[in-house]
Formats: C-alpha cells, sequence, structure tokens
C-alpha cells in the first residue's frame, strides 16, 4: 500500500465506496478496475478469501458428517464472514493511510505519529486477510482427504483460491513492512504463507 503514489483527487475516492461485497459481480470488478488507489490488492485477496470459504462450506455440506470435524462447515461460515468486511477495512486503512500522508509536513511530529498508526494498520489489515485464508486453506485440505469424493474438484478450488489470497497479502505485509525488518508481524505472515502454500501444491496432481 504505502508504496504507491496517487494523486489528492484520487486519494479522496478510497472511502466513497462502502461495502464492496454488496456490490453486484460487475461493479466489484469495474471498481478494482478503475483508476482509483482501492479496492485493490489486499481488497481483492480479501473477497477471493470469502470466496474460498464459501466453496470449502459448500463442499462440506456434501461431505460425510461422520468423517470430517462436526464444526467444520460453521467454521468455514464464519471465515467466509469474517473476510468479506476486511475488503471494506484494507480499503479504509488506506484511504487512512494516504491522508496522514497528506498532511503537513509541520508540526513534523504530528504527521509522523499519524503516517504511524496509518502504517500498522496498512500492516495488520493484510494480515488478518492472511491469517483467514490460512485458517480456510486448512479447511479445505481436511475435506480433500476425508469429503465427498465428488465435491474434490470444489474443495480443491477453494484451498488454490485461499492460496492465492494468502499469498498476496503476505507479498502486501512485506511490502508495508519494508522498514521494519525486526517486526515480528514479517515472520508470522512468512510462516503463514508458507503454510498455505504447502497445502496448495499437495491439491495438484501427482502430489503425494
Amino acid at each position: 500500500m504505502p508504496n504507491l503514489s496517487v494523486g489528492k483527487a484520487e486519494a479522496g475516492r478510497v472511502s466513497d465506496d462502502a461495502g464492496f461485497l454488496e456490490l453486484r459481480v460487475e461493479e466489484l470488478l469495474d471498481s478494482v478496475a478503475a483508476r482509483t488507489p482501492a479496492p485493490g490488492g489486499g481488497a481483492s485477496a480479501a473477497v477471493v478469501t470469502a470466496l474460498a470459504a464459501s466453496l470449502v462450506a459448500m463442499a462440506g455440506r456434501y461431505a460425510d458428517p461422520a468423517k470430517i470435524p462436526a464444526d467444520l462447515v460453521d467454521r468455514a461460515d464464519a471465515l467466509r464472514a469474517r473476510a468479506g468486511p476486511l475488503a471494506d477495512a484494507d480499503a479504509a486503512a488506506y484511504g487512512r493511510y494516504l491522508k496522514a500522508r497528506g498532511m503537513p509536513s509541520e508540526p513534523h511530529d504530528l504527521r509522523a505519529e499519524a503516517m504511524a498508526v496509518a502504517l500498522t494498520e496498512a500492516i495488520d489489515v493484510p494480515l488478518s486477510i492472511l491469517q483467514t485464508a490460512a485458517e480456510v486453506a486448512d479447511l479445505g485440505r481436511q475435506l480433500l482427504l476425508n469429503g465427498n469424493p465428488r465435491l474434490h474438484g470444489d474443495a480443491a478450488a477453494g484451498v488454490l483460491f485461499a492460496a492465492a489470497a494468502a499469498e498476496t497479502a503476505a507479498l502486501l505485509v512485506a511490502e508495508n513492512m519494508a522498514g521494519l525488518p525486526a517486526d515480528p508481524r514479517a515472520r508470522r505472515a512468512a510462516v503463514l504463507a508458507a503454510g498455505t502454500r504447502a497445502i496448495a501444491v499437495g491439491v495438484q496432481p501427482g502430489a503425494s
């Protein structure tokens, strides 16, 4: 987020849109494609995570209840509900960062403090997307092992979507933390992304 350069006129449009999940699919796609700073990669990753959770929940509803955790479907539904609002949260966080960056350089302390607070949020939101996507991928993995074979493709799609969202969110976390190498959130993001990546590799044909 912070390394993107946009004009103030565009920055003002970040917070104008509310409820990305309330848009029609075509409207959402148009919104992402528009020459505006948000929704961007983070919001898109959140929407993809919600879609991945939906696929996992659907595949779970076709599974033999005796072969999967009793709460798997409820957890998938809860992750979908958690992921959706993160799309709006990501756009809002970016808007606040742009607002802080556009503050007068003096007094310096006030601007620096606002920038620091906004940057923390710009890290924490994609990290939450990453955490959610990682949990979705793990639920999908359980379905691939013990779910309904007829829904294997849907469960696999859920895993792959979640993995793509996780990789995206991890990249955003890393970019936003470029000046904070010692921050423990960097390590957490790397571990979550690696674990989700391993699950996705196991989905591929021929994987052992």
